[in-house]
């Protein structure tokens, strides 16, 4: 394909987006999706006034040609742009967190749905903040109120943020990554959310839950997000293989009534085979699938711009990041 095809199918991706960004340029959506729709290992997104652009080509230089017309033609479309960050995933540690390619202060927070979220656009090779858990960031904030939250592999503490932006009365955060959490509170602190140290713990997951347990502490909802892979001494997170023993360590921790909210992002987890697992889990009672949650179309690509599938068919779920609502219940 050319450069000339490439950069229409990015320019028709995005003025599918235009009606998307707020007018104060504060949201955070995805422009282009290109491994569907027609430019695999490319990605756009905006963060406020900051486009990030994720090169994942190996090498990177082969999309080259091409990111510097779509910048161009990006900057025109969008005169208000401020920066633009290029991060390759072929590279080294500096540029996969991302360089400027077009000079500018970065964003350092976002909105969504009246919620502000501090965000370090070059502090990891993603953003810090995921766009495809907006529907869960939505579920959070709707469905607890009053009611207290545990966030595992918390990151930077979106999830969190959008339960106490719904009036949660407590929200835990844990993530092994310290410096992911001092993000979590800053977000806390832009929205004027009470900051609570002991409620910010670095630490791994199987240690926390296993202390959270053996204090016979519960919560009405639990977030399990993890990474898709990760071995740590204390445990093995291999979500290719299954998710089966994360949900059995936090289940104890949700009071029997309240739900588990589980994202599996393992691209080559078929969903049929994701939903199969989770229904197995189901069969003694104890649990029950409530709900599935759709990532957003900005982030999947439309109908008219999808040129392109995943590696596997995500189906239920409509994208490789599968997002469900679990009930839980105990004895008694």
């Amino acid at each position: 394909m050319s450069i000339p095809d490439e950069l229409c199918l990015l320019q028709r991706a995005v003025d599918a987006r235009l009606p998307l960004p707020d007018e104060d340029h504060h949201s955070a959506i995805r422009l282009f999706n290109g491994f569907t729709e027609g430019v695999p290992r490319l990605a756009v997104d905006l963060y406020g006034s900051t486009l990030v652009i994720f090169n994942h080509a190996e090498p990177p230089e082969g999309l080259h040609p091409l990111i510097t017309e779509g910048i161009s033609w990006l900057l025109e479309r969008f005169p208000w742009l401020g920066t633009v960050i290029l991060k390759e995933r072929s590279g080294d540690a500096e540029s996969r967190r991302g360089r400027l390619a077009w000079d500018g202060k970065p964003d350092d927070r976002i909105r969504e749905a009246g919620t502000w979220y501090a965000v370090d656009l070059r502090m990891n090779q993603d953003a810090s903040f995921y766009l495809d858990t907006r529907p869960l960031r939505a579920w959070l904030r709707e469905n607890l109120k009053g009611k207290t939250l545990l966030n595992t592999f918390a990151y930077t503490g979106s999830l969190g943020a959008a339960a106490l932006a719904g009036g949660a009365a407590r929200v835990v955060q844990t993530d092994r990554n310290p410096r992911f959490l001092s993000l979590a509170k800053m977000t806390c602190e832009l929205n004027g959310f009470p900051v609570r140290n002991a409620d910010f713990i670095a630490g791994d997951f199987y240690r926390v839950a296993g202390s959270f347990k053996h204090r016979g502490e519960q919560f009405d909802c639990a977030v399990l997000d993890p990474p898709f892979f990760s071995t740590t001494p204390a445990g093995r997170v291999d979500l290719n293989r299954s998710i089966t023993r994360l949900i059995n360590k936090l289940r104890p921790l949700v009071r029997s009534g309240g739900w588990l909210a589980v994202v599996n992002n393992a691209l080559y987890v078929p969903g049929v085979a994701c939903v199969a697992e989770l229904e197995r889990l189901c069969e003694g009672g104890w649990l029950s699938l409530e709900e599935i949650l759709q990532v957003p179309p900005d982030v999947t690509g439309y109908a008219h711009t999808r040129k392109g599938a995943a590696p596997v068919d995500p189906a239920p779920f409509n994208h490789p990041t599968k997002m469900v609502i679990l009930k839980v219940r105990h004895k008694g």
